[in-house]
């Protein structure tokens, strides 16, 4: 395997087992260790007991959803990126604003990878912060 530079390590929460297993397989090719949660109650208590880069969660998940973990996670760690995905095209404003980007499941095989290269720092233009962000991902829904 290639030395990628920390092994940083990814927490994906989603309840369909094959984007898991996609994510899995995307995020390791990449050299990322990655953990995984199938529902949002166990991306929690990974969240609380591991040390993470990032974590990408899914919008739509039963018990909680992604806007409900982004919230949780945030105010477990702060300074943990957080990456929404959905299938959805329409996302609340309110969930948007939670996490640091949002990515469509359908544009995931392009997209997911340069986000998160992007937001664990090892890309040397940083991600857009703040305002710039949200443009960013209102362009992504529209």
């Amino acid at each position: 395997m290639f030395n990628y530079p920390g092994r940083k390590t990814i927490l994906c929460i989603d309840d369909d087992d094959g984007m898991l297993g996609y994510q899995r397989a995307l995020l390791e090719r990449r050299g990322y260790k990655v953990l995984t949660a199938a529902s949002a109650r166990q991306g929690l208590q990974i969240a609380a007991a591991c040390a993470i880069a990032a974590v990408i969660v899914d919008y739509h998940m039963p018990e909680m959803n992604g806007h409900e973990v982004a919230t949780e996670i945030k105010r477990l760690m702060p300074q943990v990126p957080i990456v929404m995905l959905s299938s959805d095209e329409e996302i609340p404003e309110n969930a948007l604003q939670v996490v640091d980007a949002f990515v469509s499941k359908n544009d995931a095989p392009g997209r997911l990878l340069p986000v998160i290269t992007r937001i664990c720092g090892e890309n040397p233009s940083p991600f857009p912060m703040g305002a710039e962000r949200l443009k960013i991902m209102q362009n992504l829904l529209d």
